[in-house]
């Protein structure tokens, strides 16, 4: 914390007038067994609030550490606006129904791009984040590459460090479904990833 501390203060001390920095309390201690899903819905409602808390805000990015990164990734894909996908809500609606000169269907491209909280998305920058989850294949220094360590990691990590294990190891299966971190590979009707 003390690194991303002084990178913080660091990077707006070189850009005081354009840069705004908050670095997210919401997952801390024992919060953060409780998995990616419900860490980056923890993480999309901070970041709202800062949001609506700073409307001067235009664009936002995100840097994110180690599972900091899966879950930066998730409230992502919670915040992500299209307007197309909010069934053309705004102030180019007329156009669309009316004539298209130059100038209305200007207003439709500039209003129709892609918004995470509202915001221009700009960087999204995850230092050592195990994007692929950290089952076999030698993820885990520890555990020596050694096939029956993690095997047995995969299988008791949610004793450990709850769901969150069970979503870096994939063997979540809430539902049904696969693995949360293999969902978030591909773009679902729900989330955008």
């Amino acid at each position: 914390a003390a690194d991303w501390r002084f990178a913080a203060e660091k990077f707006v001390a070189k850009l005081p007038d354009k840069v705004i920095e908050h670095r997210s309390e919401c997952n801390y201690s024992k919060l953060t067994f409780d998995g990616v899903d419900m860490m980056g819905e923890r993480l999309a409602q901070e970041v709202l609030d800062v949001v609506k808390r700073r409307p001067e805000v235009r664009k936002i990015s995100f840097v994110a550490h180690s599972l900091g990164g899966l879950v930066a990734r998730y409230a992502i894909g919670r915040l992500y606006e299209n307007s197309k996908k909010l069934g053309q809500s705004g102030p180019f609606v007329s156009t669309l129904t009316g004539e298209h000169t130059n100038s209305s269907m200007q207003d439709l491209e500039q209003h129709s791009e892609d918004r995470i909280a509202g915001l221009e998305p700009m960087n999204f920058i995850t230092f050592a984040t195990p994007h692929l989850g950290s089952r076999g294949h030698k993820q885990l220094p520890l555990l020596c590459g050694l096939p029956f360590l993690e095997k047995r990691a995969s299988e008791t990590a949610h004793f450990v460090v709850g769901r969150s294990g069970k979503h870096l190891f994939l063997t979540d299966n809430d539902e049904g479904k696969p693995p949360l971190l293999l969902r978030m590979v591909d773009d679902g009707d729900d989330l955008k990833f």
